[in-house]
This record gives C-alpha cells, sequence and structure tokens, in this order.
C-alpha cells in the first residue's frame, strides 16, 4: 500500500484536517467531517517486522494491508545495511580495478624494458616438494644413542695396552711392574695439573711422582709393610716439599698431596701385591677381567636399556640397568675365572668376587666423576684417544684392586 491511499501529504509527522475535500468518495469536506475525521486521524503506525495472528490488518482504519512483500513506496527495514555492503562491494570491485590496471601497467612497462621476457612468470616443470609437515611427537624418529666418543679410537688403544700388559705380566714381572708404576707418575701428574688449573691447588709433584713408584716397587718386594712405610715417607716428602714456597695456602696443598699419594699410587701397590702370590699373575689376569666385563657389561645393558639414572647429579650417563648388567657380567666371568684360573678356586666364591667387584669399579667410576665435576672437566687428559687421560682408565681400576686382593687371600689364601 503506498501513500497516496492516506490523502495528501500532511504537516511533518501529523494528519490533520485537509482543505482539499473528499478523496475518491469519501464525506463532503466541511467542518463537521474535518472535526469528526480530526478525532480519527493519528501518526502512520509503523509496520511490524512479523505481521500478528497470520494477518495485516490496522484496527481503526479497517482496511486490509497485502501480507505479501512490501509495497514499492514503503522503506526497506534492511536497507541501511544494504547500502553499506553496497558500497563496501563498489570499494572492492574499485580496488580491484585499480590493482587490475597497476599490474597491467607494470607488466606492459616491464615487457617494453624487456622484449625477451615472458608476458607471464614459467611454472617449473618440477618444482622442489613441500618440506613434510612436522610429525606428532610419538612418531618422530627418535636420536640415536652414540658413545659418546670415537669408538674405533677406544677400542685399538684398549687392545693394545691389554697386549702390553699381559705380555709383560706373563713374560717379565719386572716390566709389569714398572708399566704399572709409569701408569701412576702419569696419573699423579694428569691429577695435580687439573687441580692447579681448575682450583689453584699446587699439590707437590716430584715427592708424590718419587713416592709413588717407590709405593709400587715396596708392595711387591715387602708386601702391605712396605706399601705403608713408603705411604708415611712420601707423605712426609709433600710436608716438607711445600715448605719452600710461602705459607699462603700450605694447608690446603698438602691436603690435596696426601689425597693423591693415597688415591693413585697407595691403591695401585695391592696390584703389585698380588703378584707376589705363586699364582700372582692369574690373580692379576683376573683382576683386570673383572673390572673389564664389570665396566663393558654395564655400558652394554645401560647403552640398550638404561632408562632410570643411577647418580644423575654425579654421572647422568649411569643407569641402574647398566649397574644391573655389570652385576651379571661380573658374577658370570667371576664363576668362571674362579673355577678354571686360580688354584683352589671355585664358582660360588666368584660369584661373590664378581658382586664386590661391580660394585667396587662402580663406586670408583663415580667417585672419579665426582672429582672432574668439581674441577668442571670432562676428562683428565687426553693422552690417551678415545679414553681421555691415564686417570679416566685407572678410575674403576684403582679402588678394585684391595677388594681383589682382600677376597682372594680369605678365600685362597696369599700364597
Amino acid at each position: 500500500m503506498n501513500d497516496s491511499s492516506w490523502g495528501a501529504p500532511p504537516q511533518a509527522g501529523y494528519w490533520g484536517p485537509s482543505d482539499q475535500g473528499p478523496v475518491q468518495g469519501a464525506a463532503p469536506a466541511g467542518p463537521a467531517y474535518d472535526a469528526h475525521y480530526a478525532q480519527q486521524t493519528r501518526p502512520m503506525p509503523i509496520v511490524p517486522d512479523v505481521p500478528e495472528h497470520g494477518g495485516a490488518q490496522d484496527g481503526d482504519q479497517g482496511a486490509a494491508r497485502p501480507s505479501g512483500p512490501l509495497s514499492r513506496d514503503e522503506p526497506f527495514r534492511d536497507e541501511p545495511y544494504r547500502d553499506a555492503r553496497r558500497d563496501v562491494t563498489h570499494r572492492d570491485s574499485t580496488h580491484r580495478d585499480s590493482t587490475h590496471r597497476d599490474s597491467t601497467y607494470r607488466d606492459s612497462t616491464y615487457r617494453d624494458e624487456n622484449p625477451s621476457a615472458q608476458p607471464y612468470a614459467a611454472v617449473p616443470q618440477n618444482p622442489e616438494p613441500m618440506p613434510d609437515a612436522p610429525q606428532p611427537a610419538q612418531h618422530r624418529p627418535q636420536p640415536k644413542k652414540t658413545a659418546g666418543r670415537d669408538l674405533g679410537a677406544a677400542i685399538g688403544v684398549g687392545v693394545g695396552l691389554g697386549a702390553v700388559i699381559i705380555a709383560s705380566l706373563f713374560v717379565v714381572k719386572a716390566v709389569f711392574i714398572g708399566v704399572v708404576a709409569i701408569a701412576v707418575v702419569v696419573g699423579l701428574w694428569e691429577l695435580t695439573t687439573r687441580l692447579e688449573e681448575r682450583k689453584g691447588i699446587k699439590a707437590p709433584l716430584v715427592p708424590l711422582a718419587i713416592g709413588g713408584a717407590a709405593m709400587v716397587v715396596a708392595g711387591y718386594v715387602r708386601g702391605s709393610e712396605g706399601a705403608w712405610v713408603a705411604m708415611a715417607l712420601t707423605a712426609l716428602a709433600v710436608l716438607v716439599w711445600r715448605m719452600t714456597e710461602p705459607p699462603e695456602g700450605y694447608l690446603r696443598d698438602v691436603t690435596a698431596g696426601l689425597f693423591a699419594a693415597f688415591y693413585v699410587p697407595f691403591l695401585a701397590t695391592f696390584v703389585t701385591m698380588m703378584l707376589m702370590a705363586d699364582d700372582g699373575a692369574w690373580r692379576v689376569l683376573v683382576f683386570l677381567v673383572l673390572t673389564v666385563v664389570s665396566d663393558t657389561g654395564a655400558y652394554a645393558v645401560g647403552w640398550r636399556f638404561g632408562r632410570t639414572k643411577l647418580a644423575p647429579r654425579i654421572s647422568p650417563g649411569k643407569t641402574r640397568e647398566g649397574l644391573l648388567g655389570a652385576v651379571g657380567f661380573a658374577m658370570a666371568a667371576g664363576a668362571l675365572c674362579m673355577q678354571f684360573l686360580i688354584d683352589d678356586g671355585t664358582w660360588w666364591q666368584g660369584l661373590l668376587l664378581g658382586l664386590a667387584v661391580a660394585v667396587s669399579a662402580t663406586l670408583g667410576d663415580l667417585g672419579e666423576s665426582m672429582i672432574k665435576r668439581d674441577l668442571g672437566i670432562k676428562d683428565m687428559g687426553t693422552l690417551l684417544p678415545g679414553h681421555g687421560g691415564i686417570m679416566d682408565r685407572l678410575d674403576s681400576l684403582l679402588p678394585t684392586a684391595p677388594v681383589v686382593w682382600l677376597l682372594l687371600v680369605i678365600f685362597v689364601g696369599s700364597g
């Protein structure tokens, strides 16, 4: 319905009496007509959004309103939104046109300046493949475990040292004593050098080296008594030697010297003391074999199955599974060695010996790791490729030597 059905346009916001007379058969105009219809007129009602009760009737005028679409003269309710959409669409089309014109201009300019250029970039026939999407953590390939060292060099050096030790052990015992003394002196040099470099501790090396070599020889010649006497004389020499320097740090330096004398040469004397027995060479061989087997078992099992850390603050690489591997390998090797290599030895003694070796070797390794962590270093030296220094190979041997010596004396005697 358009606005003409309601009469001529009135004043703003009001449908008052009209002077133009009736419209299309309405009652004649006049004062009575105007007074009567002035009470009936009112502002045009706002068209509701949804017709009520399914009809579109005006209760006051009684004229039916169309139930279909709105008439063309009535305002469209969504007109503001439609206008806004029209403006946005117009702007977008204008922007696209201008962008197209700019790109066309650039292309034409480039082709003018470069006649041989193609109108469009050529699509490569073999484009590079897109990188693979990141895989979930559970499907991501795990990094391979590595030994952390040059395994080939480590095996080669280990085999060479073993050959020298075994040859000297069974051919000329004096040569073996010399090999042990050299290892002790080099180990003392590595330890004292690292102490001075990292902590400023000046343990006197000269009396330590002389006293350490004397301890090794005394242990073979005079047994435990000779080893203790040599140890006491070495300690006295360290105290006196340090007096030649200023007193600052004296107590610190001599304490470190005494620790070095006990840790390296004194524990090494138990190896030469084992050599005094009639089957001394075999006892030393059992000691070396069980220590190496324990370390190998710990490495192999820990590398393959290790999950639970044994002492993460001291040595993060060692695991409880590796310790179980060391115990199992050492006990098996101990049973075989005691049964077939040691006179009057039995397999059950070998089981106990292997268990003790696994524990002492692990503790010795942890003790060396504690020292290196305190010093802030990874290896004591670089003399042995793939192994580090001499002290890095003596760490499990030194504490194990007195354990094996004592148990062999208990099981089969000192003879």
